[in-house]
């Protein structure tokens, strides 16, 4: 029973993050915290990192946490509570830096109809170089009508 509890917490815990995405973009990143994102938007300096690499920590450490807590303490859903954050982490990165950015040269040649769908998504919200009016969405639900062929 544990560890069905332990893989429904995983798989819960990946989907809100999704939400979360969706939240922290729309509200933190292109509101008060405008500051660290501007440089994803609009690229202002010759470095490989961003400014906007910092969300990328803050959740790792929260994860590092979870993970703390369950090693450490009774929490013991700390690790699918961590596990989940970290799985999250893992598919943003590969999705949206590597595939949809080409931070590294990997995944240039997909084009089926999720692939193309999730590039013109995110094509529309970074048309918008200033704080406001870019339509904000998580990372694996985008809204159906970019899914055209």
């Amino acid at each position: 029973m544990k560890i069905a509890l332990w893989i429904l917490i995983f798989l819960g815990t990946f989907s809100i993050m999704e939400f979360m995405a969706w939240f922290t973009h729309k509200y933190v990143m292109h509101g008060f915290l405008w500051h660290f994102h501007r440089d994803h938007h609009k690229k202002d300096h010759d470095s490989w990192f961003e400014r906007n690499d910092a969300f990328f920590i803050f959740y790792a450490v929260v994860s590092m946490v979870c993970f703390y807590l369950g090693a450490e303490t009774s929490f013991w859903y700390g690790w699918p509570l961590g596990f989940g954050i970290l799985a999250y982490g893992i598919a943003y990165f590969l999705v949206h830096d590597i595939f949809i950015h080409q931070r590294f040269k990997m995944f240039r040649n997909a084009n089926n109809w999720y692939a193309r769908g999730v590039r013109r998504a995110h094509k529309i919200h970074h048309k918008h170089l200033g704080k406001e009016d870019g339509e904000c969405f998580g990372m694996l639900v985008v809204p159906f009508k970019y899914f055209k062929k």
